[in-house]
Order: C-alpha cells, then sequence, then structure tokens
C-alpha cells in the first residue's frame, strides 16, 4: 500500500508560480513511475507530467517548458514546479504512483489561476 499526499495548491494570478509537492509513505520503496494528473471542471482527468524512478520525464505539449516535475527518491516526494500559470491551467491537481500493476492516487489539491 501507498498513501499520496499532495501539497501547495492555491489561488494565484495568471503569470505566476506555484510549486506542488507530493510526499509519498507505506511501502514507498516499490514505486516506480510518479506523474500529476489534472482535472478540470467538466473534464476529463488528464495528464500533466510523469518521472520514471530514474528521473526520464515527459509532459503535455499544453504544460512543456512552463512546467517542471522533479522527484527526490531519498526522502519520496515529487514535485511540480509551474510557471506562467494561465487560467486554463485551473483545475484539481493529483499525484498518482505506480507500483508493479497497481496504480495510487492522492486526494488532490486546487489550483486556481485568475485572470
Amino acid at each position: 500500500q501507498v498513501q499520496l499526499v499532495e501539497s501547495g495548491g492555491g489561488l494565484v494570478q495568471a503569470g505566476g508560480s506555484l510549486r506542488l509537492s507530493c510526499a509519498a509513505s507505506g511501502s514507498i520503496a516499490s514505486i516506480g513511475t510518479m506523474a500529476w494528473y489534472r482535472q478540470a471542471p467538466g473534464k476529463q482527468r488528464e495528464l500533466v507530467a510523469t518521472i520514471t524512478r530514474i528521473g526520464t520525464t515527459n509532459y503535455a505539449d499544453s504544460v512543456k517548458g512552463r512546467f517542471t516535475i522533479s522527484r527526490d527518491n531519498a526522502k519520496n516526494t515529487v514535485n511540480l514546479q509551474m510557471n506562467s500559470l494561465a487560467p486554463e491551467d485551473t483545475a484539481v491537481y493529483y499525484c498518482n504512483a505506480k507500483v508493479s500493476l497497481v496504480i495510487y492516487w492522492g486526494q488532490g489539491t486546487q489550483v486556481t489561476v485568475s485572470s
């Protein structure tokens, strides 16, 4: 079992920055790829960024060049630095961890970008 707790969401003006963090606990030694997803009101949950255990990253086209995912295996955290935020980035952001064939989710953190 893995537990994920996100933090760092909030309200920010367009053009601003936020840093999200996700702390993992439980069977953390078995965690493989971690990711951030987001879900805006009335829309499906979408992938934002992924990072493998060795640090290989992948980003959605909509956030490339603005968001950076990072990971600290020693601290069992994964972070998402979000710069140049726009109103369309408003969503609930979820942390995700893959352990073998099982996917774990955090409870989500709200990010609201005002214009």
